[in-house]
Parts: C-alpha cells; structure tokens; sequence
C-alpha cells in the first residue's frame, strides 16, 4: 500500500561542511536510574539531531539536493536518541534512503543505521520511458497475477522515485496498479521500472495482509471499553486513542491508488445494553467484539511491555471495518486510512480472519510503516511479515485467553477444513505450510513475503522456546535447527524486547536477513550487554537458521 507520511522536514547543510562533534561514547546498558523529567522531548531530539546532520553532511553522503524528514523518534532512559530519517532527492522520494541517527545523551553523534550507503547521485531526474507505458507495465503485471479473471476499475498511476534498494541508486517509476476482483474484492501490486531502460526492478504485493463484555466467536466472553451516547452505547474506547470498529456493509473500497473515490463504511457499531454479539456469525456485531477485543490487546502489549502509546507511538487510536466484501479470505492493514479491514472468508477455506493472532498481526504492520518501513519484497518484506507474526503470537501470549491459549500457530481460530492444514502458518518449522522456508538460502529473497518469513519466525521461535519438541499450551511444537545445533530458549518476553528494540532502532527499509541479525544482535548487547546470555542466544538461534 501506499504510505504517505506528513512530517517535518530541513533542507541540508551543502556537502563539505565541517564534520564536528564529539567522539562517540562507549554503547551503555539502558539506565533504569534516569527519571522522565531528565530525558530530552521529542523536539530536542529532533533539534539535536539537525545539528549533527548539518555538521556531518558530507560524511553521511547528505548533500544540498537532498531533504530529510523525521519519522520516528525513540528516546531512550538515559537519553540517548535515535530519530529516524527518510530522504528526498530533488523532491523526489528515495525509496531506501531512510536512515536512523544514533545521538548520545548529551545530544552528540554516536552513530547511524543506514539502509543504503551508496551516494545518491543518479544520471538525472528526467525519465525517458514515459508514465503511460510504465502505467500499462504495472497494469499488465496485475492482470498476469490473476490469470483467467475479470478484473474490474483497474487503475496504474506512476510516481518518479530514486531507488536506492536495488544496486546504484537509479531513477524509477513506482507504481500502484489497483484493481477489484469478480467478487468485488481488492487487489493490487506494486511494480518499480527502471525509468530509463523500462526494465522492471521489484514488484510485490500492495496489500500487507494475513491470507487469512462481548460474546465473540474466538474469544468467549471478553471485556470491552465502550463509549455512552444517549440511550445507547458504541463500540468505540476512548481508553485506547478512540478506537472503534464499525460494519463495512459488505462492501468495498472504490480507490485510485492513494485517493478513494469512495470508501467501504465504517458504520459505528452500537447496542442499547452494552452487552455485546452473541458469539455465532448470524449476529453482525460478534465479529466486531473480535475485531475491538484483538485491537484492546494490541493497544496494551504494546503500550504495557514496549511503552507504545498507539500504532504511531502518538496515543491516537485506528479503526477496524468487518463485514468486507464478499467472502473475503484476507484481513489487512491500509496506511491510507489508518485502519484494520477484516473479511468473513468464504466458510470453507477460512471463516471470519478477526482472531487475536491475525488482529495483532494486522496492527503490527502499522507499528513497522512507522518505524523500519521494511520493503514489502524480497527479504525485508520477509521480515515485514515475519515482525507481523512475532508481534501477533506474543499478543496472543500476552492475552492469555483461556478459550484462544497462546501458541505459536499462526491463525489456527479462523482456518477451516478446506484449507487442508490447522493453521496458516506454524512458526516452530514453517515448512509445515508446503511453501514457507525452515533455513535461509539464496532463493529465499524470491520467495512470497509471506512464505520468506519463515526463516525470521523460525529464528524467533527458537530465540524465545529452544530447538526440540515441547507442548505449549495443548499443542505440540517441534523445531528441528538448520545446523543440527541444540538451541536454548530465553523465553518469550526477551524475543519481544529485542526484536522492538531492532525494530524500532536499528532495522530500516533495506534489512535483509543478515542485516536482522546485526540489528538483533545490536538490539540484545543495548538491553543486556555485549557479554550476556541474551545476545549469545540471539546469535546461536541466528547460526540455527543459516543466517551467519
């Protein structure tokens, strides 16, 4: 999908200007000791972070054609800052120009993240293959992608990017082809041509998806923050940012590419005794109490164990839409309108996709478009998939409903007998799905995103369970290691520790699985130190799927 981000912005110092500033210091242990009132703000931070690109211009390959702007800020205990940048050249976007900048806590240059140290220098900004015939590309990509059906509303419009994740940065067109399927249902892909040759360069999926007191249908009866209005009440919890969950109708939305023309309802939900569904389909609100019960959980995993206020870490809250489309077998995250969709599915396949796991999933790819932006293709939307999945199960842990029990089975409430497998995906051996990879290799980067993420949830698996066979909860899991190594565990709280940690400080667009493994790795001596048990566990689990 396409992701648009209103964020401020500084024009660059020229290059050549005086590289100044402090050596950095020695990377310290999080201080528990340093009290919120010691800590910088967000907009010191920023302040602080100008300063040292202005002075280092020339040493981060920053140069007067380029713009930055902020789109995420961590700061940590002791005040070390870590505000994350993405770039323009020339006005246009710079797709793997983001970049991280690592600030000491007196506000001088420790270092930085990059997803690309190449010198942003392409031949020019003028395109000599034209946006109608990269359109038709795109378009043309969609229709192959679904063979023997009618597609409805097709539109393509390109946009004039730099790429910088493929090899020397080139200029490119990236272009959205969306569409609607016999049924009515959203599809999409994303296509990058190379805009002087016409070759194309990358094309992934548009939709970041899970293929799939209230009485809900996975949950049993579950407590719900809702708002009075009058005589009735909503199913909206002003708790939580305002989040609320309303009735698609059955319908869908109507885009051309980033503008809606018109959107699928979101027609809020209410009830006149607050008590909510009645835990079978044939009540339109049971699912909805899913799709808010698994939004509640999420808010407060990530809030309660990461200090997360919100998706955008600003305490606003999203919305969910159930009831999209016709027998909808997807559940999706859209950065467009801040919001989960959630399909019925097709009751022979998959049933309604509202389950804790897929909720958690679903709200996760929003928490990644606001901070690493992992490129949904090749490794990285490996990784963009597989950080859906971990974040997923360990809300599901972190639930801890009696009626769905934590595991590490991805979607296993809403699969149904024709889908021929008791999950979508099993994160202890991935394999188990026929299509996902156990262990990295070199033909994992051409693998569906969402089947390269295999090789992340396997990593996590063993990171927080260890190799070998145990039942968790009533289910079985067993992890066999790629190098025949025997992995301990450190349990599931430190995975999630680290992996937000990497996430949100040292991954970008561009990370690939080697790449993960230095940011884990990174992330782990942050928390607990060069030395500990915790970072040579990341590395043991990382070596037990290949990743060296």
């Amino acid at each position: 999908m396409s992701r648009i981000r209103h964020v401020r912005g500084s024009r660059l110092a020229t290059a050549g200007a005086a590289v100044t500033g402090t050596a950095a210091l020695l990377a310290a242990a999080l201080s528990p000791t340093a009290g919120a009132a010691d800590r910088p703000t967000r907009a010191e931070a920023i302040e602080d972070a100008e300063t040292v690109l202005a002075d280092r211009a020339a040493e981060l390959g920053l140069t007067s054609a380029q713009e930055t702007k902020v789109r995420d800020v961590i700061v940590d205990q002791d005040g070390t800052r870590h505000v994350r940048y993405d770039r323009t050249y020339r006005q246009l976007p710079v797709l793997g120009g983001d970049f991280v900048l690592h600030l000491n806590p007196d506000g001088s240059y420790r270092g930085t993240d990059r997803a690309t140290r190449s010198a942003l220098s392409p031949t020019g900004v003028t395109p000599k293959v034209s946006a109608p015939r990269a359109a038709d590309l795109a378009a043309g990509l969609l229709r192959a992608a679904h063979l023997g059906e009618t597609l409805k509303k097709l539109t393509a419009k390109p946009r004039l990017v730099v790429d910088a994740l493929h090899g020397a940065p080139k200029l490119a067109w990236q272009t959205d082809a969306v569409a609607h399927d016999e049924l009515g249902n959203p599809v999409g892909r994303t296509v990058l041509t190379d805009a002087t040759t016409g070759a194309r360069i990358d094309v992934w999926d548009t939709l970041e998806s899970a293929s799939g007191d209230g009485e809900s249908l996975y949950g049993g009866t579950v407590p719900l923050e809702t708002t009075k209005s009058g005589a009735t009440y909503q199913l909206k919890d002003a708790t939580r940012g305002g989040t609320y969950t309303g009735d698609a109708e059955n319908k869908t939305d109507q885009c051309l590419l980033t503008i809606c023309l018109t959107r699928a309802p979101a027609t809020l939900f209410k009830d006149a005794d607050n008590h909510w569904g009645t835990g079978r389909t044939t009540d339109r609100a049971t699912a909805a109490v899913d799709a808010q019960y698994g939004t509640d959980v999420t808010w407060d995993y990530y809030k309660n164990v990461h200090g997360r206020s919100g998706i955008a870490g600003d305490g606003k809250g999203s919305y969910n839409r159930v009831h999209y489309g016709k027998d909808y077998n997807n559940a999706f995250w859209d950065d467009t309108c801040f919001c989960m969709t959630y399909g019925d599915g097709d009751g022979k396949q998959l049933g309604p996709l509202v389950s804790l796991d897929v909720a958690g999933h679903e709200m996760s790819h929003g928490v990644t478009s606001k901070t690493a932006a992992l490129t949904y293709s090749g490794e990285p939307g490996g990784l963009n998939e597989a950080t859906s999945d971990i974040f997923g199960t360990l809300v599901e842990f972190y639930a801890d409903n009696a009626k769905d029990p934590g595991d590490w089975l991805i979607g296993e409430k809403v699969v149904r007998s024709g889908l021929g497998r008791e999950a979508l995906r099993f994160m202890d051996k991935p394999s188990r799905d026929g299509e996902s990879a156990d262990c990295w290799s070199e033909e994992v980067a051409d693998l569906d995103v969402h089947y390269s993420s295999g090789v992340g949830n396997h990593f996590a698996y063993l990171l927080a369970e260890g190799s070998g066979r145990k039942t968790i909860n009533g289910v079985t899991h067993t992890s066999p290691t790629c190098d025949g190594s025997t992995v301990q565990g450190i349990g599931r709280a430190k995975l999630g520790k680290i992996w937000y940690r990497a996430l949100t400080v040292h991954m970008t667009s561009s990370t690939d699985y080697a790449g993960a493994r230095t940011a884990t790795l990174n992330a782990a001596k942050d928390l607990y130190g060069a030395d500990s048990t915790e970072h040579k566990a990341v590395a043991a689990a990382w070596n037990a799927v290949n990743v060296s």
